[in-house]
């Protein structure tokens, strides 16, 4: 490392009386190797190098697959990437990994086998459960995402185990497709062998949606490693009860110190300052030493002023530097070894800064110039082996602005019109969100005769509508799946390679509303092309997904349904296909009749069908 530090120098062409402090070089030598330090890691699953000596149960493979209909199996192929776990009576071993941790980051894609059960041990110790928990109404500690119960043997029957703490809702998918999970851990705090302070999940996240969070673990789950607790240990797979599949394994392991800022000096000054004043040309109208960053100050103006701390930032670890400030009613700006950070400009300011370990001049500045809002400051630090953390005073945060989540359940079948912003970009201005006690919903566009997203979980929320103004938006409360950019579901082609059309222009499409059945279910009605379609969905048995049937009625030649469009479509068996890299099932009813048609457009697969009458399909998720 020594020697690429002396080339950087080499190349950087820094003239002999060049006037630079030892830090800068620093500064300069850790721009081209903090990389180097951080604290993330892919793991290798080009082998099983980065885990003990594993069982004859787990093996590394270049893609595996599920049966729907088969319980414990997954099949796979020869290559690289996935770590598959296939237990039988004699190899059932659990997998740990080389390294050990305390606070932990783990990220990653699994596939669960129809029926199997496998978990997650942080430390080797505390379980997230993964479980083949699709379709379940009511989520229990023991199912997908749950956090496991501990366990007492000396306890009666039926309180063996206790302090299991269910998923808020149940986000799972089906069996052979791809979940993707995020845990946010917190190791247990030490003073000599003294615990001091519990371990902790921080979050856990499933398929994008927040499912637990800032859960106190008293002590191990049941099935740990060991029932002690400790500063450090080794990251536990499962590996004794059922088939699982992995994939994309990035952690983020924070063992190093954090920095610490000394020797705090403020500044107050009187005044609306958009920009940072020149401070020669100012009198402070208070000085004083402060033991931390805050608002919390004695003698502030009441509503415009500017408050400028100086001190020493203590950095341990070399590397790049994060800084984040959240200010209300202003700005915040942070200059290290006077030189900016970032400035006075925005609400929210982030920055970074490659520092070599040592002691830094630190100055931040937290300007409020709205006079109206009230103060409010948070500065927080990331950086190499470090989790982000708030180094200000969290008693300068104001949570005024902050909005009470205004949430719409669906006890029954709910219908609530509001726009919908998709994530591929654009506004839904004509949508209806379709609720059920199922807990599959899903949102229809009015204004293409499509249906746009679908999700599992709880119905929406409805914030962004109706906190204060609004802007009459809602969102997805639970795991969505987005069908692309709104387009028309039916069109004519007169050449199956022709373009599907971007809009209604010419199709002589109007939208006549949508029914109800006497469950209010709607069905939605539109006429196309002088042919009046009637597009009904509705839920599969067990919350499995939803089947669509479409109806035309006076049809016109070479209509055709775009069912889908994805990156890949691929068909398993006859009429059954897995999109977008195994994300959900789609399968057509009576493939020999309906004659779907796979193609290619604008870089994407595209899911076709001709249509005369009347056409169904379903979406299983």
């Amino acid at each position: 490392m020594l020697q690429n530090k002396r080339q950087i120098l080499h190349m950087s062409k820094i003239p002999i009386n060049y006037k630079c402090t030892l830090k800068t070089i620093h500064i300069f030598i850790s721009l081209f190797c903090w990389q180097e330090l951080s604290a993330q890691k892919q793991l290798d699953l080009s082998s099983l190098s980065d885990f003990k000596k594993a069982g004859a149960n787990w093996h590394i493979a270049g893609d595996v697959n599920a049966d729907l209909n088969k319980k414990d199996t997954l099949i796979f192929s020869s290559g690289k990437g996935v770590l598959v776990n296939l237990p039988n009576a004699v190899a059932r071993q659990d997998l740990f990994t080389n390294f050990k941790h305390g606070d932990l980051d783990i990220e990653l894609d699994y596939m669960m086998s129809k029926g199997s059960n496998s978990g997650i041990y942080l430390q080797g110790r505390y379980e997230v459960q993964l479980l083949d928990s699709w379709g379940v109404l009511n989520p229990r500690s023991g199912d997908n995402g749950g956090i496991y119960e501990r366990w007492d043997d000396t306890k009666p029957e039926g309180q063996k185990g206790y302090q299991g703490y269910a998923p808020r809702q149940n986000v799972s998918r089906a069996p052979g497709l791809w979940q993707h999970l995020k845990i946010v851990f917190q190791a247990p705090r030490f003073e000599g062998s003294a615990k001091i302070e519990n371990a902790k999940i921080l979050r856990v996240e499933l398929n994008g949606v927040l499912i637990q969070e800032n859960v106190s673990l008293e002590g191990p789950t049941r099935g740990a490693v060991e029932n002690n607790e400790v500063a450090t240990d080794a990251l536990r797979i499962q590996g004794d009860h059922g088939p699982v599949a992995f994939r994309n394994i990035i952690v983020s392991n924070y063992d190093k110190t954090k920095p610490s800022l000394s020797v705090i000096a403020s500044s107050l000054y009187k005044g609306k300052f958009v920009k940072e004043p020149d401070y020669k040309t100012l009198k402070a109208i208070a000085q004083k030493t402060s033991p931390t960053i805050t608002t919390n100050l004695t003698g502030l103006p009441d509503n415009e002023y500017l408050v400028r701390y100086t001190g020493t930032l203590h950095i341990n670890e070399p590397g790049e530097y994060n800084f984040i400030t959240h200010t209300a009613g202003g700005s915040g700006a942070v200059k290290i070894n006077n030189t900016a950070v970032f400035t006075l400009n925005n609400n929210d300011n982030k920055g970074s800064v490659n520092l070599q370990a040592g002691d830094w001049p630190f100055e931040f500045v937290y300007s409020k110039y709205v006079d109206w809002a009230r103060s409010s400051l948070a500065l927080s630090i990331t950086g190499p082996g470090i989790r982000e953390f708030t180094i200000s005073d969290a008693g300068s945060v104001s949570s005024t602005n902050d909005a009470d989540p205004v949430l719409a359940n669906a006890t029954e079948n709910t219908i609530l019109r509001s726009f919908v912003d998709l994530p591929v970009g654009g506004r839904v201005t004509h949508s209806v969100n379709v609720g059920t006690p199922e807990k599959i919903h899903y949102t229809y566009d009015m204004d293409k005769g499509m249906m746009v997203q679908l999700w599992r979980g709880n119905f929406l929320d409805a914030t962004p509508m109706w906190h204060e103004r609004g802007d009459g938006s809602s969102r997805a409360a639970g795991a969505a799946q987005y069908f692309g950019k709104p387009m028309l579901t039916v069109e004519k082609l007169t050449d199956i390679n022709a373009a599907w059309a971007g809009d209604t222009t010419g199709t002589g499409y109007r939208p006549n509303g949508y029914t109800l059945d006497e469950k209010d279910r709607p069905t939605f009605k539109y006429t196309i092309y002088g042919a009046a379609v009637s597009d009904m969905i509705r839920i599969l048995k067990n919350g499995q997904g939803i089947e669509r049937e479409i109806t035309i009625q006076n049809s016109r030649s070479n209509l055709y349904v775009r069912v889908v469009g994805a990156g890949s479509i691929t068909e398993i068996s006859k009429g059954l296909y897995l999109v977008n890299d195994k994300s959900y099932y789609l399968k057509i009813d009576n493939p020999d009749n309906t004659k779907p048609i796979i193609r290619e457009q604008n870089g994407q697969k595209e899911l076709l069908v001709p249509v005369q009458n009347k056409f169904s399909y379903s979406i299983l998720f």
